[in-house]
């Protein structure tokens, strides 16, 4: 299959397009940068040193032999995605080119209007050209779990079967977003399920948990081919804080009561459900939906698994509870299905397995390279970010 990765220069659209390319599969990564110019906003850089995409691809064709074609433009551009998806008029489209990030939506104003523009508007883009150039294309679109939020009652995968005044009718589960971030997944969601029902596209949103790790069977094969690792409090994920606060001896800090419980995968599992939903696509003109995790922790949870995990290494890692600078229920009811990519083949990687080899030797091994500033939270979800006599990160009207 000829397979467009957009966003594939990022941190879960690299590994994938190495994977789908190792698979057989004609692989062209579409990317703006924006992530790499996000970095320099906030002044702090991946843990991991990665190279420049040019040199990746190379690498890539070096180690395997196989080439990935790459087109650098913007989903905001409307010539630009009719023109590449004209050109190429591919079998399948994954789409992670946008903003990943809560707390990056939540710094101000600004910061909000661009993740939701960024996101809905490149998601729009999108399924027109897909409409107009490539209609038999398979879009294959990261959401999140974030998406439902926390309600006190099961998480079903995508839709939800209900009775209301002695009528019963599926109808999509309903959600409850914690960020503006998490509110545009919403809308994209929303957007491409109405595509599908009047243009008779078909499209699998990937509700996606939180992902850690950074190592697939194909980035270990060439130091050049490294995925990022985020630890700053806007892109790095908890249970890569944690690792990295371990590593260089700082308190794993716990938001609040610690109870806040949520879904996590590791990134092989990630690059593998990709895959599995490319070659079991759906009819024309279905939206589905596959919750896209293998397990639920807590982040009590995570930091006692990482005291654990650091105390084998001989490192001394402790918890210190702060102040929660996010507004989310602390301590709820969690219980979200997962079953239908498990149907299709699906072998989970699970975090027992990875927590020493994939996240905290990376952690110690690149230490060096942790600026200690960027890991205590600055956003505060109920205004702006916070900063100690420092102005307020400016407005991303360049990004």
């Amino acid at each position: 299959m000829k397979v467009l990765v957009l966003g594939g220069d990022g941190y879960c659209g690299w590994p994938t397009a190495l994977h789908l390319s190792e698979a057989g599969h004609e692989v062209v990564i579409v990317d703006n940068f924006v992530r790499r110019q996000i970095d320099h906003e906030l002044g702090v850089q991946s843990l991991t040193p990665i190279r420049t995409l040019s040199e990746r691809v190379r690498a890539w064709k070096e180690v395997s032999g196989q080439k990935i074609g790459v087109e650098v433009g913007d989903l905001l551009d409307w010539e630009f995605v009719a023109g590449f998806m004209r050109r190429h008029r591919p079998d399948a489209v994954v789409h992670f080119a946008e903003q990943r990030a809560a707390p990056y939506s939540m710094i101000d104003r600004a910061h909000a209007v661009y993740t939701q523009h960024n996101n809905v508007i490149g998601t729009l883009n999108l399924l027109f050209a897909i409409r107009d150039f490539a209609p038999e294309c398979h879009l294959v679109k990261l959401g999140t779990m974030g998406e439902y939020g926390t309600p006190n009652i099961d998480i079903e995968e995508g839709f939800i079967e209900i009775e209301h005044n002695g009528r019963r009718d599926v109808v999509p589960y309903p959600k409850q977003p914690g960020s503006f971030y998490h509110l545009s997944k919403v809308h994209d969601s929303h957007n491409i399920m109405f595509a599908c029902r009047i243009w008779g596209i078909r499209s699998t949103d990937l509700n996606q948990g939180v992902v850690y790790g950074t190592i697939t069977a194909q980035t270990e094969q060439d130091e050049r081919l490294i995925n990022r690792f985020d630890y700053d409090e806007v892109f790095g994920t908890v249970l890569n804080r944690f690792c990295i606060q371990a590593a260089v001896g700082h308190p794993l800090t716990v938001y609040g009561k610690g109870g806040q419980t949520r879904g996590f995968l590791d990134i092989r599992d990630t690059v593998r459900c990709v895959e599995l939903a490319i070659e079991n696509p759906p009819e024309e003109g279905e939206y589905r939906v596959f919750n896209q995790f293998t397990e639920e922790f807590s982040v009590r949870e995570l930091a006692e698994k990482v005291v654990e995990a650091a105390a084998k290494l001989g490192v001394e890692a402790r918890v210190e509870n702060l102040p929660n600078p996010r507004v989310e229920a602390e301590e709820h009811y969690y219980n979200a299905k997962h079953t239908k990519l498990l149907d299709l083949g699906l072998k989970p990687h699970y975090l027992s397995e990875s927590l020493l080899d994939s996240l905290l030797n990376i952690a110690l091994e690149h230490r060096e390279r942790v600026d200690e500033a960027a890991i205590l939270p600055r956003v505060d979800w109920r205004g702006s970010r916070r900063s100690e006599g420092e102005e307020v990160a400016p407005e991303p009207s360049a990004l």
